[in-house]
């Protein structure tokens, strides 16, 4: 049992590691060795408020990844099912595991409803991880994360 744990852990981790990697932020192309910037005028008239057109866009963007990761994570379940018990379910658990540390990576940024929402899903995931860990055989339920999802959907259409 402590071996599954520390195995479902570890893809967990690694899953989380490799989705770090994503999305790149852009280096600053900033000379090294410039002199002191000088201040510019303080013009707020151009200033954005802080519920941004900016902001929405990062949330939309992150919308639309998290949309695809619940895509490619119900791809990489049904796939993982195909294994069959007994190692199947480890496959399946491991697989519930990533694709909630996906929807987390991806959600960051986003606004609070959102972020929120998208932290429903990824808990409901955990727990179908949990739960499929749990026995050759679980059949857990999705009903929690089938409505975790469409409130998601709702808070995304908000945007």
């Amino acid at each position: 049992m402590r071996r599954t744990q520390l195995f479902l852990s570890s893809v967990a981790v690694v899953a989380l590691i490799a989705m770090s990697g994503c999305d790149p932020q852009p280096k600053s192309e900033e000379p090294t060795n410039s002199p002191a910037p000088t201040a510019a005028p303080s013009d707020t008239s151009s200033a954005l408020p802080p519920n941004s057109a900016a902001d929405d866009a990062v949330t939309a963007k992150a919308c639309t990844d998290i949309k695809k990761d619940l895509e490619d994570n119900a791809d990489k379940i049904a796939k993982a099912e195909k294994i069959g018990p007994p190692a199947g379910h480890i496959a399946v658990s491991a697989q519930w595991i990533a694709g909630s540390a996906a929807i987390i990576a991806h959600s960051i940024g986003a606004n609070e409803a959102v972020s929120a929402a998208a932290d429903k899903v990824q808990q409901e995931m955990m727990n179908l991880g949990e739960e499929t860990n749990k026995s050759a055989n679980a059949k857990p339920s999705k009903k929690d994360l089938e409505a975790a999802v469409k409130e998601l959907n709702t808070a995304c259409a908000a945007v």
